[in-house]
């Protein structure tokens, strides 16, 4: 297979001013179009750092793909290094400064010469215009080697990789294909759901390969294999995951590796069912979750945070002996908390939440951790007790999740 190296540069990624989220995306593109990457490095804006790191990746790699180190300013040196490992230099080129002034004419932006400096580019390196961005995309070829520089700016990045350099590496090297198929499991630990497809897994065709990626509440399992028989690798990934959904029946969630959060809302929306959400401890978690997804407003509604007991009093009409008598983490406070919402919103179905999120507020009867998730349609209102940690923001990560897999159940 032909690898690739990604390396990013900047000091803000190693001292974790930003979070590089750069190099996932092209991971996931690059191995889609049946590259390898072999490796993920980020280093500093420093000339022999720069350096080192290019070495060391030529050494393992066919491809290595830089993004960050080019804007205008003086901490972005990556130009001027590349210049130095090339023994080359800048040269001034006039479609760059164009397409400069293009793009800060149709922003209603003044040019000034710092920006201009954009259109100094090596002399010796193939240059690929930035249709959205000031910096051009470099890209070198060292005998059988490839190495481009790219923006780190992620919506400039992911231009290029889709409209220029994934196109372009594909008609310079031959890739196999490359195909994962991801299935969704629920109601297992991941040691539990090892021995009960153990010899399934054990049976899988030696070109294929099964990986297990845990997360709140579900695991996925990802089939993935490599052939140059593209036809023949998808039809053999397909008849495994087949003979998995015989072993796992319905504890199979989903046949794609999309977000819970997706799922639902496909299925609100194919079955015409409107959704309210009345939450206490999660705080608007899954009412964002919800409406993170492009098109959520035909199944959302609304919700209420419901926090404080006079909210849920008061707005959601949570009987005031009822939270007297079982408290505001119990059953029957956030059965009404859920039937409450539904009825105020008039939809089909609510979620509600109650629950002790922590690091404090726990009680020998109802420990931090303790949660209470309701479903409330027109047909039934009922609950479920949850006990989970003492970490605050995994349990209100680990009640939306579950609160997503609690709706599933009761929509499929």
């Amino acid at each position: 297979m032909i690898k690739v190296e990604i390396i990013t540069i900047g000091d803000e990624i190693l001292i974790g001013q930003i979070v590089d989220t750069n190099s996932a995306w092209m991971a996931v593109e690059l191995n889609k179009a049946g590259f390898e990457i072999a490796q993920i490095t980020s280093v500093h804006d420093d000339e022999q750092h720069i350096i080192k790191a290019l070495n060391n990746a030529l050494t393992r790699v066919n491809i290595v793909l830089f993004t960050g180190g080019i804007g205008p300013t003086k901490d972005d040196i990556t130009k001027q290094t590349l210049c130095k490992y090339f023994d080359t230099k800048l040269v001034y080129n006039d479609e760059v400064r164009l397409n400069i002034e293009k793009l800060l004419i149709n922003r209603q932006r003044a040019i000034n010469e710092l920006t201009l400096g954009q259109a100094m580019v090596p002399e010796n390196c193939t240059v690929i215009q930035n249709p959205v961005g000031t910096a051009p995309i470099t890209w070198f070829d060292q005998a059988d080697k490839v190495i481009v520089s790219m923006p780190g700016v992620p919506n400039e990045m992911k231009m290029a990789m889709t409209t220029e350099i994934i196109p372009r590496l594909q008609r310079q090297f031959d890739t196999p294909a490359i195909i994962h198929k991801t299935i969704i499991v629920k109601g297992y630990p991941e040691s539990a759901l090892a021995l009960k497809i153990a010899d399934w897994e054990n049976a899988l065709p030696k070109q294929l390969h099964l990986a297990y990626l845990p997360t709140y509440g579900i695991i996925r399992l990802r089939i993935s294999g490599i052939s140059d028989n593209e036809l023949a690798l998808e039809f053999e990934i397909n008849q495994q995951a087949n003979k998995l959904s015989e072993i796992l029946g319905d504890a199979i969630v989903a046949f794609d590796d999309i977000p819970l959060e997706v799922l639902v809302g496909k299925i609100l929306k194919e079955k015409k069912l409107s959704i309210t959400t009345a939450e206490s401890c999660t705080g608007g978690n899954i009412a964002h979750k919800i409406t993170e997804i492009a098109g959520s407003s035909d199944y959302f509604k609304g919700s209420v945070v419901a926090y404080s007991n006079e909210i849920k009093q008061q707005v959601l009409h949570v009987p005031e002996d009822i939270l007297g008598q079982y408290g505001a983490v119990s059953a029957q406070t956030v059965e009404a908390m859920a039937l409450g919402v539904r009825r105020l919103m008039q939809s089909n179905i609510a979620i509600a939440t109650s629950g002790i999120a922590g690091p404090s507020g726990g009680t020998i009867e109802k420990p931090v951790g303790t949660v209470w998730i309701a479903i409330s349609t027109s047909n039934e209102t009922v609950s479920r007790m949850y006990q989970f940690s003492s970490n605050r923001i995994q349990n209100i990560e680990r009640t939306t999740q579950s609160a997503l897999l609690f709706l599933l159940e009761k929509i499929i």
